[in-house]
């Protein structure tokens, strides 16, 4: 499996980003897909995560309420809309699959890994 991370960029306290993550390869529609952020040196972080129908969804308190997680099967694809974005919020943003079918947060329980997409929040 293959995953490709996009739309990151630089934006202003209180903006939105919406990040894509593609797939390829294996079977995605039966795999759970989740977000993770990491803040150099620290360890990567979970943000949310979707279950491979796309019928549950978790997010990490410290986003929830302002990023939602979604998934369109049919194309692949795998989303993180950012919304009410802080400064805190700024770092390397991880997509990550898991062989299962239900969500996850820890680092552990994902088998693939896409390479990053920097977000960067200004104040």
């Amino acid at each position: 499996v293959q995953l490709q991370a996009s739309g990151g960029g630089l934006v202003q306290a209180g903006g939105s980003l919406r990040l894509s993550c593609a797939a390829s390869g294996g079977s995605f529609g039966r795999y759970a897909m989740g977000w993770f952020r990491q803040t150099s040196p620290k360890e990567r972080v979970f943000v949310a995560s979707i279950s491979a129908s796309g019928s549950i969804t978790d997010e990490a308190d410290s986003v929830k309420g302002r990023f939602t997680i979604s998934r369109d099967n049919a194309k692949n694809m795998v989303y993180l809309q950012m919304n009410s974005l802080k400064p805190e919020d700024t770092a390397i943003y991880y997509c990550a699959t898991r062989v299962r079918v239900l969500t996850a947060r820890n680092v552990g329980d994902y088998d693939y890994w896409g390479q990053g997409t920097l977000v960067t929040v200004s104040s």
